[in-house]
């Protein structure tokens, strides 16, 4: 039984979200597709399931956490573009950098650093500009996890762009709570 148009309708409108996402998480544009597609294919195929009383942009971007779950499981880890070979990239394609290549570069590599579930959430939170109780709906975990990969992740992130950051971004110090 094939979806119905306004479910296919709303699908066509979220694909720009779900590929920006996509893109955030994967750093290249052929995996981001394949993860943008693995999504839409699953959408379409369980339909039936979908809440009209739910957002559907929440929806896919849960499906599209999934399956990029699924994926980083299969592949045992995450490949990520270092950002000498970014450059190399664009100076090989011939693409404008712009002025602020140095800051992107930068910022793309302080993300990739970042581990995969403080990623989701920073840029959940802050590119698809979804609310805490969004995020966590969408990813399946707590609220109060969210702000605290949410809060962890933008404190890591101003300490390496201000160059204050460790060598090592998986070595963090234990807090002791009191």
């Amino acid at each position: 039984m094939d979806a119905p148009d306004s479910f296919r309708q709303q699908l066509l409108a979220a694909i720009p979200r779900l590929r920006r996402y996509a893109r955030s998480l994967v750093f290249e544009p052929a995996p981001a597709d394949d993860l943008v597609q693995a999504t839409l294919e699953r959408a379409l195929s369980h339909w039936h399931q979908f809440d009209q009383r739910r957002d559907m942009v929440l929806w896919l971007l849960s499906i599209a956490h999934n399956a990029f779950l699924d994926s980083r499981r299969r592949d045992a880890r995450l490949q990520v573009l270092d950002p000498q070979q970014m450059q190399l990239h664009q100076d090989l394609h011939g693409a404008d950098p712009g002025v602020d290549v140095g800051l992107r570069l930068d910022l793309a590599a302080a993300l990739a650093r970042l581990s995969p579930e403080q990623r989701e959430t920073l840029l959940l939170v802050s590119v698809e500009q979804l609310s805490y109780a969004e995020c966590a709906e969408a990813l399946g975990i707590p609220i109060g996890t969210v702000m605290s990969r949410v809060s962890r992740a933008r404190a890591v992130l101003r300490e390496w762009l201000e160059g204050r950051g460790r060598t090592d971004p998986k070595v963090r110090p234990l807090r002791r709570v009191v």
